[in-house]
């Protein structure tokens, strides 16, 4: 699988994602320990690459301020011919060694950093999208299970307004046969009786509601 994406992103530009904030932000705190031993691996390798580089031009002034000072002080032995300026000429030359032999370390090693870095990070991509891919394929499932519910509570909400509709009507229609065969002096009898239960219902209902309350 890991020859497939090579191929696949050969030639490809990819940022190194623990220097990106927006990588950071793409996985979470649970999900970033599956990765960790890489971030802190490809961190390691970057905070020495910062470190070679830095000391590489640190030895580089140093040695040229040390060359200088050799080129004024063979100057200077020329004209007086001093022992002593003569030592301190071997010194700075075996100093400019020393330099060249770090310089040289410190090269062959950012040499092989880059491919280093590079492996890490591609390491690390593999696995960062393998993660946000579970996440997405698992978000997919959620959503897909809800959109079902959803579906699934829009149908039984329509069957139930319709029900509602049905028993609406059904009243009406009740009332109206109620009217025409009883009267409205009759029936409006047996409104007030039953609005006066229907009250009385609702008042025992809330106050049985204020006694749990209390």
């Amino acid at each position: 699988m890991k020859q497939q994406f090579s191929e696949a992103l050969r030639g490809k530009k990819i940022p190194i994602l623990t220097l990106d904030n927006k990588w950071y932000k793409l996985l979470d705190e649970e999900t970033r320990k599956t990765v960790s031993g890489t971030e802190e691996k490809l961190n390691q390798l970057l905070k020495r690459q910062g470190k070679l580089n830095t000391e590489t031009r640190d030895i580089k002034k140093l040695k040229k301020k040390l060359m200088n000072e050799i080129v004024t002080m063979a100057d200077e032995a020329d004209q007086n011919g001093s022992e002593e300026i003569n030592k301190k000429i071997e010194q700075h030359k075996k100093l400019v060694e020393e330099c060249n032999q770090r310089l040289d370390e410190y090269q062959d090693e950012l040499l092989e950093l880059p491919q280093r870095i590079d492996q890490l990070n591609f390491q690390l991509m593999l696995a960062t999208m393998e993660c946000c891919y579970d996440a997405m394929k698992e978000n997919t499932e959620e959503i897909q299970s809800i959109s079902s519910w959803v579906t699934e509570v829009r149908i039984e909400l329509k069957k139930r307004l319709i029900k509602k509709q049905e028993m609406e009507q059904q009243n009406q229609r009740i009332y109206s046969y109620m009217h025409d065969i009883f009267g409205a002096d009759v029936v409006n009898v047996f409104d007030m009786q039953y609005q006066s239960e229907d009250m009385h219902k609702e008042k025992n209902k809330k106050k049985n509601k204020e006694d749990m309350d209390e």
